[in-house]
């Protein structure tokens, strides 16, 4: 484990970016895309994402708390999600990531998230902005919610007076497609579904970008618990507020 005071954000930020190339890497040659057969839902390009971040990760002496081998530490840690999406990239359909978070103290320090399909990379520093492909990411703005374009997991009850939704499959990209102004908003409408993996990095994206992004219930986004699961919504002014309040009226499913 590395010592907090030693580790630059810089330092942080490269190893992410190495570990997440080596998930790159690994999938330039993989050709089994179907389940693992190992655990319910969980497919042999998950194990091999993961395996390949995993020794980025472990050769730089960082605790990981991964979605498909478990793990954690008392910080900071890795949060993982090596392939969300994965059963889109099993289709295949093109909207999946590999995400890391690294949490420290209680707060999200450093994230990258990769959409394999496309190739595009957001990164983020707690405090120094958030990136993609090296671009920074201009501060997002209000859009009123009835004319929002809002990604979803899950389904609701009624429309909350959006103008449009979608539904993709792979939080990490819904919520990066918030940060850079291709979504408006996010909302998780299944109960209780979403891991810190599916979420961590892209919150933090989202939050240097200027999105405010919160459990719908209350609850802290940023926990080391591999059992822990949120609803978060993401968005920016009033439409947040709306969207929060809509969220909580919901029937759980």
């Amino acid at each position: 484990m590395w010592s907090t005071a030693a580790v630059t954000d810089d330092d942080l930020l490269a190893v992410l970016h190495a570990a997440v190339d080596a998930v790159v890497d690994v999938f330039d040659d993989h050709d089994d895309w179907g389940l693992s057969g190992q655990r319910d839902g969980q497919y042999a390009s998950d194990l091999a994402a993961d395996a390949a971040a995993l020794r980025v990760l472990r050769d730089a002496a960082i605790d990981v708390m991964s979605e498909e081998s478990g793990g954690g530490g008392e910080g900071p840690v890795a949060v993982l999600d090596p392939l969300d999406g994965s059963t889109n990239a099993s289709r295949p359909l093109p909207w999946f990531a590999t995400s890391i978070c690294v949490i420290d103290s209680g707060c999200a320090r450093a994230a990258v998230v990769h959409d394999h399909a496309s190739g595009v990379r957001w990164d983020a520093v707690a405090g120094g902005g958030a990136r993609i492909d090296g671009v920074v990411l201009p501060r997002r703005e209000a859009v009123p919610l009835d004319v929002s374009v809002v990604a979803i997991n899950g389904l609701p009850a009624a429309n909350p007076g959006w103008a449009q939704f979608r539904c993709f499959g792979a939080a990490a990209l819904d919520l990066c497609a918030v940060a850079d102004g291709r979504f408006d908003a996010f909302v998780d409408f299944d109960t209780d579904a979403l891991g810190p993996w599916d979420y961590l990095g892209s919150m933090l994206i989202c939050q240097e970008a200027g999105v405010q992004i919160e459990d719908a219930f209350g609850r802290p986004l940023v926990v080391g618990d591999h059992a822990a699961r949120r609803t978060p919504v993401a968005a920016v002014g009033a439409a947040f507020e709306e969207l929060v309040a809509f969220r909580r009226q919901q029937p759980s499913r």
